[in-house]
């Protein structure tokens, strides 16, 4: 590494991370700043090889300075320094082109084993977020049988995971209670589930209705 830009707004915070990338890279010169503003003015005279970056600023959100340095200087090497765990906050920030992200609960030689990694071509990812990403690569895909379901039969899903029993499916789709009881039946034999239980949490995973926080 070579220039290396850290951007953080609370400065005894930036002040650590500055220690923390000299003492990770002593060769490098490392410059701090506390705005989006002053990084792109930065950037306007300089190139930095590595900008460590936080997403929560004064003015602005620290991803959209990571889709700027992707566009316009994509050899920099984009590393998240945040707080926040989420998988919103976190897959946001790699769609918009982080290659690394580091949450700064850390102790100091974890955030500094995982910068090191770097040299041996080491995505640095703090071990939580690690585990996110795998849980997401994880989860189970729509089955064929899934993807035959019927929109008539989505809709019975939705009403299902609603908490709305045969009857009431019945009237709201404006079909008999047989009907609505060979949809639900058809559902479960596709998702291979036994109960409304099941059914839901299958069709959430899936994708095919939102979650309950979604």
């Amino acid at each position: 590494m070579q220039n290396i830009l850290v951007i953080e707004d609370h400065y005894e915070t930036r002040d650590w991370l500055i220690g923390i990338v000299m003492e990770t890279f002593p060769d490098s010169l490392v410059h701090g700043v506390g705005t989006l503003e002053q990084a792109y003015d930065w950037l306007s005279n300089n190139t930095a090889n590595l900008a460590i970056i936080d997403l929560s600023l004064p003015d602005g959100n620290g991803k959209d300075l990571l889709v700027y340095l992707k566009e316009h200087s994509p050899e920099t090497y984009l590393v998240v320094a945040t707080i926040f765990d989420d998988d919103k906050h976190l897959f946001d920030a790699l769609r918009a082109g982080a290659s690394g992200y580091l949450l700064k609960d850390q102790p100091r030689k974890a955030i500094i084993d995982s910068l090191t990694g770097l040299v041996y071509g080491s995505p640095p990812l703090s071990p939580a977020i690690a585990r996110r990403i795998l849980r997401q690569f994880q989860q189970p895909v729509a089955t064929e049988a899934t993807a035959t379901l019927s929109e008539r039969e989505k809709e019975v899903l939705f009403l299902l995971a609603k908490g709305y029993g045969r009857g009431d499916i019945a009237e709201l789709l404006s079909v008999s209670v047989n009907t609505a009881a060979s949809h639900i039946k058809s559902i479960y034999r596709k998702l291979n589930v036994s109960g409304r239980a099941e059914a839901t949490l299958e069709a959430v995973r899936m994708g095919l209705i939102p979650g309950r926080n979604g």
